[in-house]
């Protein structure tokens, strides 16, 4: 599970040969996922070396109690939210809804409400989203983590992580079936 311990104790020791080794191995999957909640090549770009500047500043604290991967995916990821709620402008997140102002319930989906798209077609989709759906979706769909952690991550409520990824679900039908 942690095959790149022996990697990490040269980066320790700061060896630049295991940096780049590192970097080569999580630039291109820590890149795609910086893009992905930041929609812009130059931001993504910027957050990534910035995020692999902090990690390999703060390896020592590493502790090998996750693997390398989630524990640069967690920098990388509040390097990227950090940055949108700079932007703020797109980025709102609110606790304020009433329990019947949208249902959350997942069982009411059904055949008739099925349409196939295509990878390319989603992803244009999701990159038209305003950055607080965008990031909502992001880390919950394609990045597989649950509500409550994404509620620790955003600082926001678990109820409004779902209710957000909810609208973001909606908006990305819109702007599907608008094309």
């Amino acid at each position: 599970m942690y095959n790149h311990n022996p990697l990490i104790e040269e980066c320790r020791k700061g060896n630049s040969k295991a940096q780049f080794r590192l970097y080569n191995q999580y630039s291109k999957a820590m890149y795609n996922l910086a893009y992905r909640m930041m929609n812009n090549r130059e931001d993504a770009e910027d957050i990534l070396q910035e995020a692999f500047t902090e990690c390999f500043r703060r390896i020592g604290s590493f502790r090998f109690e996750s693997t390398f991967g989630a524990w640069l995916k967690a920098i990388l990821v509040n390097k990227c939210i950090n940055q949108l709620k700079k932007r703020k402008n797109d980025l709102v997140l609110s606790d304020t809804f009433t329990d019947d102002a949208f249902n959350l319930n997942e069982n009411t989906y059904t055949e008739e409400d099925e349409v196939v798209y295509d990878t390319d077609k989603i992803f244009r989709g999701i990159e038209r989203l305003p950055d607080g759906y965008r990031t909502i979706l992001t880390l919950y769909l394609l990045e597989g983590y649950d509500h409550s952690e994404i509620s620790r991550i955003l600082g926001i409520s678990e109820s409004t992580s779902k209710s957000q990824y909810s609208r973001a679900k909606e908006k990305l039908r819109k702007i599907l079936s608008e094309n």
